[in-house]
């Protein structure tokens, strides 16, 4: 197979080019599994055709391919204004959509209900496309929609997103209506472990993620966090004490790729813009909103960050408990134009792996980052739901 450098190491003269080669042959022999990206939300506000490479976004088939991606998972993303507001059926015209891309395009995505299929995939040489979603709002407070959810095809949840909801409470939400899990949530949680799909405790509070380590009786996956180490008080990062206890009950962090989540700068530069252009959409409205968002947005540049940010965020957690317990969770198509100089779509994986590669990484420990530790909690996962209560 004949193998595109990724174009931004290229043309850098003071990179290893003996490495870059290295890490892009990597990325194509391993599986690259990501924890989250947000593709199915981006095209259900406009389609676009994801077989050739996309004028928009940071996916698509050519640039997955480039890159070595093999199981994206995709995001069945509602949005927390749909609590009590037609949340199921969102879910499903999401997860529609994803079985319309193998449908359409059958040579190129398969859809995958178990690490059996993800590896028969891989084989065959197709881009697997497990799904999550991204928030329990669609569960409606009847567990008959977690059985029904993963006969469609999600694999893990994450339990709440930016708001508490019937399950639990939110990172970002000041209102602790539950402090942790609701009664329904602890069943849930439960339920889940039944059923074998991967409980996420990306966006939850502190106090709902701990109750959720005492009741779960399978590891947890974490599928786009990163440390609160570099983000003080960012709540919706993990702490280093959640890091421990993740990793002692045989979880993963999948590390964040977008600037705010990764970099203190970033993260302070983001509030305050979000801040200021939340002022102008309540000012004005229409396209006068429109045009002056985009000035300020011109006139304030956004302190992007970098590779080696992504890069101290996974030393980071292997400092703190060995390399079992990281992964990755970009976020990609679900943080805007944040993301980190270096990894700005899915065809650069290779950069990372280069990175990585550069501190001295055995390809053993690479290939547990780029998808055996998230696989090894998929496998338990699965095993837990064939075991007695």
């Amino acid at each position: 197979m004949f193998l595109v450098i990724s174009a931004i190491l290229m043309s850098n003269p003071l990179l290893d080019q003996a490495t870059l080669a290295q890490a892009e042959k990597m990325a194509h022999e391993i599986v690259i599994l990501d924890g989250h990206i947000d593709l199915p939300y981006r095209l259900f506000e406009e389609m676009e055709d994801i077989s050739v490479r996309t004028e928009s976004g940071d996916f698509d088939y050519v640039r997955a391919k480039q890159g070595g991606l093999d199981a994206p998972f995709m995001s069945i993303y509602v949005p927390a204004s749909m609590e009590d507001n037609g949340a199921k059926a969102h879910a499903d015209k999401l997860i529609d959509m994803v079985a319309s891309f193998v449908n359409q395009w059958p040579d190129k995505f398969a859809l995958v209900n178990s690490v059996s299929d993800l590896e028969a995939n891989f084989k065959k040489g197709l881009i697997s496309l497990p799904m999550g979603m991204e928030n329990g709002a669609p569960i409606e407070g009847d567990l008959a929609n977690l059985k029904y959810f993963h006969d469609r095809g999600i694999r893990y949840i994450t339990l709440t997103h930016s708001k508490v909801n019937h399950i639990c409470d939110s990172s970002y939400d000041e209102e602790r209506r539950w402090h942790g899990l609701s009664p329904f949530g602890k069943t849930v949680v439960v339920e889940m472990n039944r059923l074998g799909i991967m409980i996420d405790v990306a966006h939850i509070s502190d106090e709902t993620f701990f109750q959720v380590m005492e009741l779960s009786t399978a590891p947890v996956i974490a599928s786009h966090s990163s440390c609160r180490h570099f983000t003080p008080n960012l709540e919706r990062n993990m702490s280093d004490d959640m890091i421990r206890l993740l990793a002692k009950k045989d979880g993963v962090i999948q590390i964040n790729f977008g600037s705010f989540f990764i970099n203190q700068e970033s993260r302070v530069a983001g509030e305050i813009a979000r801040k200021e252009i939340t002022e102008i959409r309540e000012q004005h409205e229409g396209e006068e909103a429109k045009t002056l968002v985009a000035a300020y947005r011109a006139a304030n540049e956004f302190p992007r960050a970098d590779i080696k940010d992504v890069i101290a965020h996974i030393e980071h957690v292997i400092q703190l408990v060995g390399d079992d317990h990281v992964g990755l969770g970009s976020d990609f198509d679900g943080v805007g134009d944040t993301l980190p100089d270096g990894l700005r779509d899915v065809s650069q994986y290779p950069n990372l792996i280069y990175e990585m590669l550069q501190l001295g990484y055995s390809q053993e420990r690479i290939q547990k980052i780029c998808s055996g530790n998230v696989i090894r909690v998929w496998r338990a996962v699965e095993k837990r739901a064939n075991q007695a209560p």
